[in-house]
């Protein structure tokens, strides 16, 4: 009898040959956009300096601008060069550049798809990698066009950006639409926030110690905080995000990424369905929002004018133009986790533009010593709260309870145990399209999402998205460089608690 294979490891074992990818061509539709400008170029260079991508690769921008490789090369230049980390050694950059080609294409009709073949054919075993930054209702069309074009071979990957869809009906159709080109394990659904290295080590924090797994229930937890916070307006996506808001946005992927990740439960291995197998029981099992739950439970808002580190920025209607918008900037919500380990857990999620800070934090708030034997002068016993920093200092703080020095009694006084990634491994470590791009042309898909986690989310979030709309709930004014509208903390305190935005939030 013979027996199945090993599934592939989340993660390699960390030896040279182990950080090496074969030979591949990546070709970025929508080349010429900010995305690739701002992200992904950048990325793959910092990749290249590290000697993880092999001389033959190419790096192919795709749009419908009427570029040779020369002018590509020059804008990349021009709008990429300034979003790396540190100033590019003049040799090594100049070895990226010829790296770069570009073929202009049409999407919605015939033009450009011979060029680009022509390009591609004469390596056909080689690792493609399309990464479609387009909007989602080209993704089924150029997923056809490419198999039309004789592009899709079995060493070919397609990668998805967010959001995929406006709701379930189009995410399934979109998927069906994609699907049907591309096998599901060639199907790449990007959500970077999985590819930063402190969510990761949330993952090592809970699986590789033995300290924190007995209390991570809801006997020792009281809630769990997730905010996402930007000092940023809408910039150059109005138009986009107008149509998109908030929870679509960040709370339909982002945040409840992260929610799977604090709540699943121990996968048997830390392998690609495994994990996500996991990831999938969570959503399944979040307690959907009725029409009675919205206006308790959920809080849209939207940025007014106000000031950001003290300059003043105009409101999100002034920034779109436009006289007057329904679109949410800001969401706050409670959703619970039904099932043993989390049943009585409130989950307080949290994102926004315009706010106060930037920063991306979970935060687990332990309930109190069950008695404080303590006098009364001794101060208050804090419970013990952990503290996962996503950004922009990532790292995780336990903030423990302690006896401040000297003599002349017992005085107790909250004390954080630090560990900042850039102070203790003192090396820059990857970005998170850095670590994702090449997951792609490894083809590990752990940290993406499957079909079934992108819809059991809508499933989930299409209701809130709906009841909204049917119970006309009011979008709430905040000033930009607050934490939000007032009806934000009313939320949390309703059930005496609070947003801990003392701990740099």
């Amino acid at each position: 009898m013979s027996s199945s294979p090993t599934p592939a490891p989340m993660w390699s074992p960390a030896s040279p040959q182990a950080r090496q990818v074969d030979c591949f061509d990546f070709v970025i539709f929508g080349g010429t956009g900010d995305l690739s400008m701002r992200k992904l170029l950048p990325s793959l260079f910092q990749r290249d300096v590290a000697g993880q991508i092999p001389a033959g690769a190419r790096i192919i921008g795709v749009s419908r601008s009427p570029l040779d490789a020369a002018a590509f090369r020059a804008m990349a230049d021009e709008q990429a060069r300034p979003h790396l980390h540190d100033t590019p050694d003049p040799a090594a950059w100049a070895t990226f550049l010829t790296r770069l080609d570009h073929v202009r294409v049409d999407a919605l009709s015939e033009d450009g798809w011979p060029a680009l073949a022509a390009l591609l054919t004469p390596a056909p075993d080689r690792i493609r990698a399309y990464y479609l930054a387009t909007a989602p209702g080209l993704f089924g069309i150029i997923c056809q066009r490419l198999q039309q074009a004789g592009l899709v071979t079995p060493q070919a990957r397609v990668v998805l950006e967010k959001p995929l869809g406006h709701d379930l009906a189009s995410a399934r159709a979109i998927n069906a639409a994609v699907g049907a080109v591309f096998a599901e394990h060639q199907i790449f659904r990007i959500d970077h926030y999985l590819g930063k290295e402190t969510v990761q080590n949330l993952l090592a924090l809970r699986f590789a110690n033995s300290l924190f797994e007995p209390l991570w229930n809801a006997r020792y937890i009281d809630h769990v905080q997730i905010s996402v916070a930007e000092t940023v307006g809408v910039e150059k996506r109005g138009e986009f995000y107008d149509q998109t808001g908030a929870l679509r946005d960040m709370v339909q992927n982002h945040l409840l990424q992260l929610l799977c990740l604090v709540a699943m439960e121990p996968p048997s291995h830390m392998t690609q369905d495994a994990v996500r197998d996991e990831k999938l029981k969570i959503l399944r099992a979040l307690r959907p929002m009725t029409a009675a739950d919205l206006a308790q439970s959920t809080v849209r808002g939207q940025y007014r004018p106000g000031a950001i580190a003290g300059q003043a920025v105009d409101g999100y209607v002034e920034d779109l133009g436009r006289p007057a918008s329904e679109t949410e900037t800001f969401v706050a919500l409670k959703a619970e986790v039904c099932n043993w380990r989390w049943a009585g857990v409130p989950f307080y999620l949290r994102t926004g533009k315009r706010l106060a800070r930037r920063t991306s934090e979970i935060i687990i708030q332990f309930r109190p010593p069950p008695h404080n034997i303590f006098p009364a002068d001794s101060g208050p016993v804090q419970p013990n709260r952990l503290v996962v920093r996503l950004q922009p200092d990532e790292g995780i703080t336990l903030h423990l309870m302690g006896k401040d020095p000297g003599p002349g009694g017992l005085r107790l006084r909250p004390a954080p145990l630090n560990l900042s990634f850039a102070e203790t491994y003192g090396t820059h470590y990857p970005d998170a399209y850095e670590r994702l791009l090449l997951d792609v042309v490894r083809g590990n898909s752990t940290l993406f999402m499957r079909r079934d986690e992108v819809e059991a989310a809508w499933q989930w979030a299409e209701p809130i998205l709906s009841g909204w709309a049917g119970t006309h709930q009011p979008v709430r004014p905040y000033a930009a460089g607050t934490w939000g509208p007032s009806a934000a903390v009313a939320l949390i305190e309703r059930d005496g608690r609070t947003w801990q935005d003392d701990d740099g939030l």
